[in-house]
């Protein structure tokens, strides 16, 4: 679940505010004017780096909030992982059945049906097939053979996913799935829902999707960065995240191929990658929708993504296509 697709432009690393290491790392910033200082805290999920920042004037409560946070986004990690064997995930996808599924993972699924129902199909959970199938072809430094590609084409279908709140099970053999595209929204949720808890109002939680609620220092918003799919020492939009949640997803994210044709995201429709955009960045009302739209939109491409996107409460986003031509929506345009 690597994904690092911004860089923040709020207050600075973890690194660069203390020099501490990681994992469970912890830093305090310089007071600003209203007598609040930032403080931020990181630790290692989903392959990557999360961190939390805050502003309080309690460094107490301000601590108290970034472990509540990390945590909570570790445990979904934990929980929706496809590597670790304790996991939901991996032990639905080794037995083909779950019992007794979590009600983080439920929340999970039940957004990923909404987003198959209003995508008619777009966004599947159920590609994991393709994307083994293309990993071990690319470690081999070629293409799956179109044979192999529709044998496990014909393992795709969210429809074959049966869930409650007493099991998960796939209805046909060799279906796996992924919440690749879902999980890191949801554990941004999440931590902002325990810094929320501890009294927290400012605050910018990153766990490789971000959202941000309050400001970063007085009358200055929190500011994000977005990485050209093409170049990542140059930024294709720096934005203010007001109150909503950001993703972004990519062709060069995890490639199959050096001209970023093959990747990570799976049209289930053809059994391959989308082939017209490089990017998409969503803000939304919630992490989880932000991380499933964005993966979505790619594979409508550009078109249904901005009609669609109109037509949803809080919505805005921004595509880039593989040659580099952007579309944003008024309201995207608008936080530039």
């Amino acid at each position: 679940m690597q994904r690092r697709t911004f860089i923040s432009a709020a207050i600075g690393s973890v690194a660069g505010m203390a020099g501490v290491s990681l994992p469970g790392s912890m830093a305090r910033g310089t007071a600003t004017a209203s007598g609040v200082r930032p403080y931020q805290g990181a630790a290692l999920a989903f392959g990557t780096t999360i961190a939390v920042t805050v502003l309080h004037h309690d460094q107490h409560q301000a601590e108290l909030a970034i472990e509540d946070a990390l945590h909570a986004a570790r445990n979904i990690d934990r929980l929706m992982s496809i590597y670790s064997p304790a996991s939901q995930v991996f032990q639905l996808n080794r037995d083909g059945r779950l019992a007794r599924p979590d009600v983080h993972l439920l929340a999970v699924l039940a957004q990923a049906q909404a987003l198959s129902q209003s995508s008619d199909g777009a966004f599947d959970i159920t590609v994991q097939p393709l994307w083994q199938l293309f990993r071990a072809a690319a470690d081999q430094a070629r293409l799956p053979t179109d044979t192999l590609r529709r044998a496990a084409q014909a393992r795709v279908g969210w429809r074959q996913l049966a869930w409650d709140s007493r099991e998960v099970r796939f209805l046909q053999p060799g279906m796996a799935l992924t919440l690749n595209g879902l999980a890191q929204g949801y554990a941004a949720d999440m931590a902002l829902a325990a810094v929320q808890a501890r009294g927290i109002r400012h605050a910018l939680l990153d766990t490789g999707e971000f959202i941000a609620r309050g400001q970063r220092s007085l009358r200055r918003p929190w500011t994000l960065g977005i990485q050209d799919p093409r170049d990542r020492e140059i930024l294709a939009a720096t934005l203010k995240v007001e109150g909503r949640s950001v993703a972004t997803s990519g062709d060069y994210e995890c490639t199959f191929t050096p001209d970023f044709a093959h990747h990570h995201i799976f049209d289930p429709s053809n059994g391959d990658s989308p082939r017209e955009l490089a990017s998409v960045t969503v803000l939304a009302p919630t992490g989880l929708l932000a991380d499933g739209l964005s993966t979505t939109f790619m594979v409508t491409g550009a078109a249904r993504a901005h009609a669609m996107a109109a037509h949803m409460q809080g919505v805005d986003l921004m595509t880039i296509d593989k040659s580099g031509r952007r579309k944003m929506s008024p309201g995207f345009a608008r936080l530039l």
